[in-house]
């Protein structure tokens, strides 16, 4: 049961599946409960009593093998990147948003994730220090957007572009099912992330 678990998550966050690997052979050798000798952290002793040894294993495991990445260093800021500059017809593009109280909340409600999908937090961070649950899965690393040098230095036009068509060279994905609309109000969130 707990190794079908493994698996299923597996195929749900496929960047982290070297993670994964050692977590699923863990699972397979531990079925039935921890190894004799196995101190587990006193929360997973809590959690053994109502779900089994299992579950608790899986849980203290799950702490170990998904490390969360801490923000990049100062130094990176900006960090050196080379995204292709957008087609002129995109480049030149302004915002035709206002950062009104709506369109500022809609780009964070996108951003998070709460509008549906993903949302750009799982790798940007809830911030956007670039740190987010599975930043640690790429190279380069999610952008830091917390650093007002990398955002307030790109054209609203080349930020669109590259939250449309992703950014090759790098694990950002396209985002194809987003409106225009939508994409704008993203923008608006990541420029009030910058610092």
């Amino acid at each position: 049961m707990i190794v079908d678990l493994a698996c299923v998550f597996h195929d749900e966050m496929p960047g982290i599946g070297r993670r994964i690997d050692v977590f699923d052979r863990a699972l397979r050798h531990w079925r039935c409960g921890p190894p004799r000798g196995l101190v587990l952290p006193p929360s997973a002793h809590v959690a053994s009593v109502s779900l089994g040894w299992c579950w608790a294993t899986l849980a203290a495991i799950a702490s170990t093998v998904l490390p969360t990445q801490a923000a990049p260093p100062p130094a990176q800021c900006p960090q050196p990147r080379f995204t292709g500059k957008a087609p002129e017809d995109y480049y030149s593009r302004a915002n035709p948003l206002q950062p009104d109280a709506g369109n500022l909340s809609a780009g964070e409600e996108l951003y998070l994730g709460k509008a549906g999908g993903s949302g750009c937090a799982i790798c940007h961070g809830d911030r956007g220090e670039g740190n987010g649950p599975l930043a640690t899965q790429f190279s380069p690393p999610p952008r830091n957007f917390a650093c007002a040098k990398t955002v307030n230095d790109i054209p609203d036009g080349q930020l669109f572009w590259i939250v449309r068509f992703g950014s090759p060279g790098t694990s950002m994905p396209s985002h194809q099912k987003l409106t225009d609309e939508q994409i704008w109000q993203v923008v608006l969130h990541l420029r009030r992330l910058a610092k």
